[in-house]
């Protein structure tokens, strides 16, 4: 049975892997070893040259990394995935493996702030300019579009503002200036496919809801195989000229007989050869074990969040509810279009009394965990303005949606009635 005729809650447990072709066994082996027996002189030779895909070396390929791999890009409807040792890995490759010295690229404003400094800073010292637009305007990635311009960046369910991206419209832009549209996809697994609406590229953090119990860090990019590289030219010379760090290899050209992979097959023997930002077998191996129950957590996430969504609208100590289920207009028709079965685990709101507000809550909670995260099975809180978003401007942190009042919820798995009770009593400090 091929991947693609299963549901997507069959695919979190099945795509990739029947059993060990060894032992039988059906549980995925962590493969703990850093290299690889090859058969003969010959094998090795073809593995180094490409003509043939194989291990090598765990630092760009593993067994175990290749069934997430696999099991992941099933879900996202790719052609192929590449794992990587964080989401922050996740975020740069996806960029670099387009981008160079005097490139740019459209990013949407809202996006989470570790991903605005890489961006507006660390990329800046290589020469990489970040244009960020406000995707209220789709046409606003066209204005900031020139000969110059690599790809367009977005986050699908934006924190903090949670504000449902305009996937479909800002693809159809990308596609008709030959430009690529990458998506973060980390907050919405199961409830949004970006490769559907037209993005070329989904990358998540998988430290988030894929591994759901806050045990691992990772990130894994998502090549939809949809976007003719080839075609565009002079847009991706990346893709397209000669490397010189693998005898020339033009990517467009040497993947043809390996089908639609030049992005990611690039992004593998390139940079995660020489930047080595692998992931480990075993964090590998925690996040297919997360995978598994994927699709029945992310119902219990989303049906969580909506009753405390509820619960806080009715506080009259919460000045502004931001969840993408009380959006109103454009943004709550947005919400309705691409995402299905719940609107995300991810629940903001404003206390009037500002920041010393803001921070009075989260030293009052004592059920829901202060943490730096979001997407593990317990309740998490944080205080943006103080700590994600600390390092951006006042300016920058109110074009991304932070507020000096703004707290951000991340909700878990337990009973909504204790989650509520927890955020009651700490609002009654506040």
């Amino acid at each position: 049975m091929s991947d693609r005729t299963l549901h997507p809650d069959t695919l979190a447990l099945h795509a990739g892997y029947r059993s060990d072709p060894t032992t039988g066994a059906v549980a995925v082996p962590i493969y703990q070893t850093t290299s690889y027996q090859f058969r003969d002189s010959e094998h090795a030779e073809n593995l180094f040259a490409l003509k043939e895909l194989g291990n090598i070396y765990t630092r760009i390929m593993n067994p175990t990394h290749d069934v997430l791999e696999q099991r992941v890009s099933a879900l996202e409807g790719g052609v192929a995935a590449l794992a990587l040792g964080s989401g922050q890995a996740a975020s740069t490759f996806a960029v670099l493996n387009l981008c160079q010295s005097g490139d740019n690229f459209v990013c949407s404003t809202a996006i989470y702030g570790g991903t605005w400094n890489l961006f507006a800073n660390t990329l800046k010292l290589l020469g990489i300019e970040c244009r960020f637009v406000d995707a209220n305007d789709p046409e606003n990635f066209r204005k900031a579009t020139d000969a110059k311009t690599r790809c367009y960046y977005a986050e699908t369910l934006p924190n903090p503002k949670l504000e449902v991206f305009p996937i479909a419209d800002v693809a159809k832009v990308g596609r008709e200036e030959g430009v690529p549209l990458i998506m973060d996809n980390t907050a919405a697994p199961m409830i949004c496919r970006p490769l559907e609406h037209g993005a070329a590229i989904v990358l998540y953090s998988t430290t988030k809801y894929m591994g759901g119990h806050g045990t691992s860090i990772g990130g894994i990019l998502v090549d939809g195989g949809n976007f003719d590289w080839e075609a565009q030219g002079d847009r991706f010379p990346l893709l397209n000229s000669p490397d010189p760090s693998y005898h020339g290899a033009v990517w467009t050209e040497a993947v043809k007989p390996l089908g639609p992979i030049a992005y990611i097959l690039r992004a593998r023997v390139i940079l995660l050869r020489d930047f080595g930002s692998a992931m480990s077998p075993f964090n590998a191996f925690q996040f297919i074990q997360g995978i598994e129950s994927l699709p029945v957590r992310m119902e219990r996430h989303c049906s969580n969040a909506a009753k405390v969504a509820g619960f806080l609208a009715s506080n009259r100590q919460v000045s502004k509810v931001i969840y993408p289920g009380h959006h109103t207009g454009e943004v709550r028709q947005r919400a309705d279009t691409y995402l299905s079965n719940g609107y995300g685990a991810l629940v903001g709101f404003e206390l009037a009394g500002g920041k010393n507000a803001g921070q009075r809550f989260i030293d009052s909670l004592e059920l829901l965990y202060h943490v730096a995260n979001i997407g593990d099975a317990r309740s998490l809180a944080i205080h943006p303005a103080s700590t994600t978003h600390s390092q951006l401007s006042e300016e920058d942190q109110a074009k991304s949606g932070v507020t000096p009042g703004y707290v951000r919820l991340s909700i878990g798995l337990e009973h909504a009635d204790d989650i509520i009770a927890d955020i009651a009593q700490a609002l009654d400090k506040a």
